[in-house]
């Protein structure tokens, strides 16, 4: 009929074939004497955690980093307070008898955009935008001719407020 009933046939007839007593005799002989052989080998321990030295560093990694936190969101009771005025060009020649102030001039060196910022208390978004510049004041002595000027840099940071409309 078909070729493969046939052969299925003829391997459900095949059984295993009983190992000669000579081949019994030689595996037991050889498993008799691996014990022999497993004594001499050196076994590394098993790997084992140390709990308690893993527990205490952790512990101590814990301690170091609440004590060593950065606060990025200072309150009011860290923020500290800078304020700066520049006195006006009349105080300053007021203070100088005979002297006349003669000229103010700010050179612009840099003036970036440094994008949108949230300022505390404001009720929107406010663009910050620094500005570095050089001012020079003048003087000039009504009576001699002489003149004085005085040059420093300053940083002004501005803030400008954005409407969403």
């Amino acid at each position: 009929m078909n070729d493969f009933s046939e052969l299925e046939r003829e391997l459900k007839k095949l059984r295993p074939v009983q190992p000669s007593a000579e081949l019994i005799s030689r595996v037991g002989s050889a498993l008799a004497n691996s014990g022999e052989g497993t004594a001499k080998v050196i076994r590394p321990e098993q790997f084992r955690i140390n709990w308690l030295g893993l527990g205490l560093g952790l512990a101590a990694a814990a301690t170091f980093l609440i004590f060593a936190r950065v606060d990025f969101h200072p309150n009011e009771r860290t923020k500290q307070t800078i304020a700066s005025a520049t006195p006006s060009l009349q105080q300053k020649a007021a203070a100088l008898p005979n002297y006349q102030a003669t000229g103010l001039t700010q050179v612009v060196y840099s003036k970036r955009d440094e994008g949108l910022v949230f300022p505390a208390g404001a009720e929107g978004p406010s663009r910050r935008v620094r500005t570095a510049k050089r001012e020079m004041l003048q003087w000039r002595d009504r009576h001699s001719g002489a003149q004085l000027a005085v040059s420093y840099p300053t940083e002004e940071v501005t803030l400008i407020p954005v409407s969403g409309q």
